[in-house]
């Protein structure tokens, strides 16, 4: 019985709101943290919400060739 909360507790997470998951903030270089975003850092959309933040940073970084 405890699996099966868990699991409808996962399910209303990662549906609920603007969550869209660890794979679509780190594709879109952010990261996912818990509680707060870091200093310098912003929060973005949430991995799962209301829980774990997707932080990117406020300043983009840039790639030298």
């Amino acid at each position: 019985m405890g699996i099966l909360w868990f699991f409808l507790i996962f399910v209303n997470l990662t549906g609920h709101g603007d969550a869209h998951g660890p794979d679509s903030c780190n594709h879109e270089g952010g990261l996912c943290r818990v509680g707060n975003c870091i200093s310098g850092e912003y929060l973005a959309r949430y991995c799962f919400e209301p829980i774990i933040l997707c932080c990117k940073s406020l300043s983009p970084t840039t790639a030298n060739s």
